[in-house]
C-alpha cells in the first residue's frame, strides 16, 4: 500500500508531465496517422513507419515552437527524433521478451496522476485532448509505451548504480551538499504598513491589532483568507505566499524568526521599517530537527476478481473486521485472508510508517483511526482494506532525511550517466538499418 517514492517513479512522472505538454496541444497528430508509405528504420525483427516518424517530429517541431526557444536546423531535429524513435522500439522490443505489461489500472492511475498534475479530472483531460482534435486512445497508448520503457530502463539499470555511505558523508560533509540538503522554508506573510514615523499611539493600536489577528489565525481563522483577500477597513492588511525560500535567501527581518516556526505556526508581530509582520511556516523541508509522527499499522487486503464481485469483495472484507471486533487475532485472519502478499506471512503488519509513505486513501483512514482501533473496511485502487493501528510514535529523522536526501541526489547522479552508457551500448548492438 505503499507509494512509489523512488528515483524511477519520479522520472517517470517527469515524462509524463513533459509528454503531457506536447500531447495537449498536438494530440491531433496522433490520430492524424497516414496511410503506411514507407519504412524508414529497421531495427532488429522490428521496423519504423515513416507515418511514425513524421508524426513524431511534427509533435516536437511544434513544441519547439511553443516554448518560444530558437529553433535548431530542421535535419539536427529529424536525426535526433529517429534516433530516440530506434532506442525506442530496441527497449519496446526488450520489455516484450521480458514480459513486461501495464495493466489497464496501472495506466489509470497514471492517467488520473497526468490530469491532477495539470489540474484537471481526468474527465477533463480526455475532453481537452478531444477538443484539441486527438485520439484519447491513443494518448493512453504513447504513455502505456512510456511506462514500459521506463520499466525495461529501470530493470537493467537501476542494479548497475551504488551509492556508498562514504559517498554519502563526503556529499554531505562538501559545499554543494550543504547547500542541497539545507532546510527550506515554505512561509507567508501579511503585513500591517505602519512608517517610521508613526507616533507611540499608533504603534500600540497597530501592535494592538496585529496580536488580537495572531489569536484570530491561530484559532482557526484562516491565514490564506487575509493573503487572498486582503482586509478593507482602516487596517489595510497587504502580504502573500512567498513560496519555498531558503534559509540565506528569507527576508533579512524573517531570518531569526521563520527557523524558530512549528510548521503550522506563526509568528508574533514582527517589526521592519515597512511595518508589522504575521508569518506564517506553511511546510518545511530539510535542515535540522525533522520530527515525524509514525504509524505502526496492520492491514488486511481483499481484491476483487474474476470470480469475486467489488461488492462480495467489500462484504468479506467487513465480515472480516467485524470478526476481529468480536475477538479474533487480527494478525491470524491477516495470515489466512490479506491477499497484500508482502505484509500476509507477517500478520498484515506493515511496520513504522511515516507520512507520505502510503497511497492517499490508506493513510486518511490510518490518520483518523485510534491507536488500538479497526477502521471500517474502505477502497483503494488496490482493493478493499480494514486495518488496525496498533501504536504511534514520534521520531526526530532529521539524520536519516538528510542522509537519504543526499542518497536520492547522488543516485540520480550516477543513474543518469549509467542510462546513457546503456542505452548507447544496446543501440551499439542492435542491427539498425536507416533507410532514408
Amino acid at each position: 500500500m505503499r507509494t512509489d517514492t523512488n528515483s524511477g517513479t519520479k522520472r517517470l512522472g517527469a515524462a509524463l508531465a513533459v509528454l503531457l505538454c506536447w500531447l495537449g496541444a498536438s494530440a491531433g497528430a496522433l490520430a492524424q496517422v497516414q496511410p503506411l508509405d514507407r519504412v524508414v528504420a529497421i531495427v532488429d525483427d522490428d521496423i519504423i513507419l515513416a507515418s511514425e516518424y513524421q508524426n513524431r517530429l511534427r509533435q516536437v517541431m511544434e513544441n519547439i515552437a511553443r516554448q518560444n526557444i530558437e529553433q535548431p536546423p530542421q535535419e539536427v531535429v529529424a536525426r535526433q527524433v529517429l534516433d530516440r524513435l530506434v532506442l525506442e522500439h530496441i527497449q519496446l522490443r526488450m520489455g516484450e521478451r521480458a514480459g513486461v505489461r501495464i495493466s489497464d489500472e496501472q495506466l489509470n492511475e497514471a492517467m488520473n496522476g497526468m490530469a491532477s498534475q495539470n489540474g484537471m479530472s481526468l474527465e477533463q483531460f480526455r475532453a481537452r485532448v478531444e477538443a484539441d482534435g486527438g485520439s484519447y486512445t491513443a494518448v493512453r497508448e504513447q504513455v502505456r509505451q512510456e511506462m514500459i520503457l521506463s520499466r525495461v530502463q529501470q530493470g537493467n539499470v537501476r542494479s548497475r548504480v551504488q551509492v556508498t555511505e562514504r559517498e554519502v558523508d563526503d556529499f554531505l560533509a562538501s559545499e554543494e551538499g550543504q547547500k542541497r540538503t539545507a532546510a527550506v522554508y515554505h512561509i507567508g506573510h501579511l503585513l500591517l504598513p505602519l512608517g517610521k514615523d508613526a507616533t507611540l499611539e499608533d504603534e500600540q493600536a497597530a501592535s494592538t491589532y496585529m496580536q488580537s489577528l495572531r489569536e484570530r489565525l491561530t484559532g482557526g481563522d484562516a491565514f490564506e483568507r487575509f493573503v487572498r483577500a486582503p482586509d478593507t477597513s482602516r487596517h489595510a492588511l497587504t502580504g502573500g505566499d512567498l513560496g519555498w525560500r531558503l534559509a540565506s535567501d528569507l527576508p533579512s527581518v524573517f531570518s531569526d524568526t521563520v527557523p524558530a516556526l512549528t510548521v503550522g505556526a506563526i509568528s508574533e508581530p514582527v517589526r521592519s521599517p515597512s511595518g508589522l509582520h504575521l508569518v506564517k511556516l506553511f511546510e518545511k523541508r530539510g535542515g535540522g530537527e525533522q520530527m515525524t509522527q509514525q504509524t505502526r499499522v496492520r492491514h488486511i487486503l481483499v481484491k476483487p476478481s474474476e470470480i469475486r464481485s467489488d461488492e462480495q469483495a467489500r462484504e468479506l472484507a467487513q465480515s472480516l473486521r467485524e470478526r476481529a471486533a468480536a475477538g479474533e487475532d487480527f494478525a491470524r485472519l491477516a495470515r489466512e485472508f490479506s491477499e497484500d502478499i508482502g505484509s500476509a506471512l507477517e500478520g498484515g503488519d506493515l511496520g513504522w510508517t511515516n507520512p507520505g509513505q502510503m497511497v492517499p486513501e490508506f493513510e486518511q483512514v490510518m490518520d483518523q483511526t485510534g491507536a488500538g482501533e479497526l477502521s471500517a473496511p474502505f477502497r483503494s485502487n488496490f482493493g478493499w482494506h480494514v486495518l488496525r493501528v496498533e501504536e504511534r510514535r514520534t521520531e526526530d529523522l532529521s539524520d536519516e532525511m538528510r542522509r537519504n536526501q543526499a542518497r536520492n541526489i547522488l543516485f540520480g547522479q550516477k543513474y543518469d550517466d549509467e542510462l546513457n552508457s546503456w542505452l548507447q551500448k544496446i543501440r551499439d548492438e542492435a542491427f539498425v538499418e536507416i533507410k532514408i
